[in-house]
């Protein structure tokens, strides 16, 4: 039996992708091992798919200082150790990393061992993990067409980021029966991420009452952050996290309000949703949400409100000038490249294992 170990861990833009693969890995006739953090997210996520979970020691690789930056390398070098054993006990025919941290020993044991890497990045502009790996990766998959440049040019392959196939499974009327939404209004779909957002959340209930005038909204504001005060309001409602419903409300949605994780973005993209992206702010990350956002504004996909002009009015702005032009975006959408990435790089993975085997047994 073939053989692979997926890595990756941190966020759930880490974790999903992989997850993704997972049954055409096993159509293929892969055994499957997930090798992530001790108590990560990714353990539980992984554990509930069915796949067997191996931890490892993990530490942030930080370009500011902290205190844990004196003892985080004796945790990545216990990761990396703890990898090793793990390669050698389970023999992979290869490794697919999604990147973060914890995946970093798991790349560069199988590099030492000569065991081939295949890594994928879903931003624009790769992260430091990956950045880290890129020596002992065999190819590089990357999401968006602006990154093959930034990547070894013998290494790159554009492929997008892998779907999960439930995703686009909902049924649009079980969700109008889970929401009760009524058939003549258009339903907007708000999702902060999976913590939610702070800013998104105040400005679409900033603007709540102009909303319901013509849309439904669905909103999922994360863990902690509903509005008691907002509960039974007429064509509101509130979660603070969806998982099994989720690809209902997928399908019953008309148009979108999300924040622009790649991950995110490429499920809008394959739903054919019209969108108004509104990325986490370049003061709380590397900006890495601003340049998806902007990739999928050139292409025509979407609307982009920054989170620095995010008001009352700019939000009312941009859903009306969305929704009016929503033929433009979906046609726009529906010429897009991006095919079946799960079927490219399970066949990139297939490839080089098969290139692999000849290669040892001549």
């Amino acid at each position: 039996m073939k053989k692979i170990i997926l890595t990756g861990g941190g966020t759930a833009g880490h974790v999903t992708p992989n997850i993704a693969l997972i049954p055409r890995l096993e159509e293929l006739g892969y055994e499957i091992l997930y090798v992530g953090s001790y108590e990560g997210m990714e353990k539980k996520l992984i554990e509930h798919a069915g796949i067997p979970y191996r931890g490892i020691s993990s530490g942030k690789l930080r370009r500011y200082f902290d205190l844990k930056n004196f003892t985080d390398p004796f945790r990545v070098l216990k990761g990396f150790g703890e990898a090793s054993r793990i390669l050698s006990e389970f023999q992979p025919d290869i490794v697919f990393s999604k990147g973060g941290y914890v995946s970093v020993p798991v790349v560069r044991a199988a590099g030492l061992r000569h065991i081939p890497v295949i890594i994928h990045e879903s931003d624009m502009t790769p992260g430091l993990a990956n950045r880290l790996s890129y020596g002992a990766a065999t190819k590089i998959c990357c999401n968006f067409p602006e990154t093959l440049s930034l990547l070894p040019k013998d290494k790159a392959v554009l492929t997008g980021s892998p779907i999960r196939a439930e995703i686009l499974s909902g049924s649009r009327e079980r969700g109008r029966s889970l929401t009760g939404f009524p058939e003549e209004k258009p339903v907007l779909l708000v999702i902060g991420g999976s913590l939610g957002s702070r800013a998104v959340n105040a400005a679409v209930r900033g603007a709540l009452p102009e909303l319901l005038e013509h849309f439904s909204v669905l909103h999922l504001c994360g863990k902690g952050n509903c509005a008691p005060s907002l509960d039974g309001t007429q064509g509101y409602l509130q979660y603070e996290y969806v998982s099994d419903d989720l690809k209902d409300f997928f399908a019953l949605a008309d148009l979108m309000i999300s924040r622009a994780g790649a991950n995110s973005i490429c499920e809008i993209l394959a739903l054919r949703k019209p969108n108004v992206l509104i990325p986490l702010s370049a003061k709380a990350s590397r900006g890495d949400q601003i340049l998806n956002a902007r990739s999928f504004e050139k292409q025509g996909y979407s609307c982009v409100l920054e989170e620095e002009d995010l008001t009352r009015e700019s939000l009312l702005d941009a859903v009306k000038e969305t929704w009016e032009k929503r033929a433009e975006y979906i046609e726009s959408m529906e010429k897009s490249p991006a095919g079946n990435a799960v079927e490219r790089i399970t066949s990139l993975i297939d490839e080089t294992v098969s290139a692999r085997r000849k290669e040892k047994e001549g």
